[in-house]
């Protein structure tokens, strides 16, 4: 491994001797507390959902974030996850083509060409991995005198990546290309050998990484430094395989982290796998200052195997026999009979019965979930979507949550456009982490978007575009209607696949599937 960047020191006075032994001692503590944060047993799992997309291996759970930013210092063991590692599942014999054979056999999937020649790549990469030795990333713990802090050998930072890593993959198609699929089927088979992985939507992962930047330029202090390169090493640290479902650039801030913190995981030996919506070459497209980004652009596409999905398959056009979840208009029968489906799930396990407000703590907030068990919960709409909540606050209800009813909900105008992107930022939630989901709603729920009820307006509201991008989905217009609130390019992606994902979220498979224990 090539190395650069050296960190020496110099005779300083009295005064500058003091400040600079704080600021390294500040520095070595930044990835000593990570680590021992990360060595916190996490606690047991108390359920599960098969295929979840924000599954991980929760001995690695973020720690600097979790523990020294978020509680203030004080130490506080990990979230309980209902949706455990998917390698809760691995047969150590399988590897990503015998599972897929398997999956196909069993009747899960049906063959395709196309899909096996993209599987064929998840093996070559299955089977760089078995013989792979990340190099070993040595924790920086805190010399005992000044001295030797100051004149102990040089701290060295690698600027290129080891000879014998393989490339990472790079899986990039529209919705209905089975990204997810085939993330969960490489996770879960990945070699034995490999002890320190991590599967995380990347939305989640960004959080993430924010929270340990804040918490790194803390330690730092007022004198200042690079915590990404910190940061990556914790990281790097934490998993030497890094998966992430969802890769995007959204903003300028992402953006500028991203584009060192993955030269520094991949210079660390990480090998990583995503999937995106978008090919290297169009991601932050149009973006603020794009120019400073393109360097992370361009080691996407030379370290990585940047592979198309796109076959003229949609696997969700799939026929999927419908199940009965969603419920509407919101009469007293369709409330009573919710609430029965509530009562039957929450009283299977008397040891487990429902609580009213119980707290879930995230990013320095408590949200209250009126009616719950350890598994189960109950919301009204406006409990979710009519305060101000985030992505981070709904994925951590997703995680420990499998099944989640949420009741009354309206339909959406211009004048609630908050309203509905955040039911959209929930809905994503729900989709990713494999969430077993019930809903009482004004109109049928994949219609609460369509601001009028008239086939005129309905073609009114549909653009052009917006048109496209719902063929490409494989959705009615008549179905689940059109939005005059949606105009932004994306604004209209995220509201075509959040009704695409409701569509799906309420068929069979999905409910015979999500949210197990």
């Amino acid at each position: 491994m090539k190395v650069a960047r050296r960190l020496v020191a110099f005779p300083l006075s009295q005064q500058g001797l003091a400040r600079h032994s704080r600021s390294l001692i500040n520095r070595a503590n930044i990835s000593s507390a990570a680590s021992r944060a990360a060595r916190t047993t996490p606690s047991k799992h108390i359920g599960s959902a098969h295929n979840s997309s924000l599954a991980t291996d929760r001995s690695h759970e973020p720690s600097l974030a979790e523990h020294n930013f978020l509680a203030g210092g004080q130490h506080h063991s990990p979230s309980t996850s209902n949706h455990p590692p998917n390698d809760a599942y691995v047969d150590e014999n399988l590897s990503p083509i015998r599972q897929y054979k398997k999956l196909i056999d069993t009747g899960v999937l049906r063959g395709d060409d196309h899909q096996t020649r993209i599987i064929q790549k998840l093996q070559d990469l299955h089977d760089k991995l078995i013989i792979y030795e990340p190099p070993e990333i040595s924790q920086i713990s805190t010399p005992n005198s000044l001295l030797s802090r100051l004149f102990s050998r040089e701290v060295t930072v690698p600027t290129s990546p080891p000879e014998n890593a393989p490339k990472g993959l790079y899986l990039y198609g529209d919705v209905g290309t089975g990204k997810t699929m085939l993330m969960d089927l490489f996770y879960r088979t990945l070699p034995p050998s490999v002890k320190r992985k991590r599967r995380v939507h990347f939305h989640a992962f960004m959080i993430d990484v924010h929270k340990r930047l804040h918490a790194a330029k803390i330690a730092m202090g007022y004198q200042g430094g690079d915590p990404i390169v910190p940061v990556a090493r914790d990281l790097a640290r934490e998993a030497s395989v890094l998966c992430f479902d969802e890769f995007q650039v959204t903003d300028i801030a992402d953006a500028m982290i991203l584009r060192r913190l993955l030269e520094a995981l991949v210079n660390y030996g990480v090998i990583c796998v995503m999937t995106s919506n978008r090919h290297p070459d169009d991601l932050y497209k149009n973006g603020i200052q794009r120019s400073s980004f393109m360097p992370a652009i361009e080691l996407l596409k030379t370290q990585f195997e940047v592979t198309d999905l796109d076959s003229g398959t949609d696997y969700r056009r799939v026929p999927r026999a419908l199940s009965h979840v969603y419920y509407s208009p919101i009469t007293p029968e369709n409330s009573r009979e919710v609430q029965k489906i509530f009562s039957s799930l929450t009283s299977e396990n008397p040891d487990d019965p429902p609580i009213r407000n119980r707290k879930l703590n995230t990013w320095g907030r408590t949200i209250l979930v009126p009616e719950s068990t350890s598994t189960i919960a109950k919301f009204d709409f406006h409990d979710l979507c009519g305060q101000p909540l985030s992505a981070a606050d709904y994925l951590e209800v997703t995680k420990n949550f499998g099944t989640l009813f949420v009741l009354n909900i309206p339909r959406m105008d211009m004048n609630q456009k908050d309203l509905a992107r955040r039911f959209i930022t929930f809905i994503d939630a729900c989709y990713e982490s494999k969430t077993k989901l019930f809903v009482t709603s004004e109109v049928p729920v994949f219609q609460v978007f369509s601001d009028d009820p008239s086939e005129e307006a309905k073609k009114a509201h549909i653009s052009d575009h917006m048109r496209s991008v719902m063929d490409d989905l494989g959705l009615n217009h008549e179905t689940v209607g059109g939005s005059s609130m949606f105009t932004g390019e994306e604004e209209v992606f995220a509201f075509a696949r959040a009704c695409s994902r409701l569509v799906q979220m309420g068929s069979k498979e999905w409910a015979e599937t999500a949210g197990q224990k």
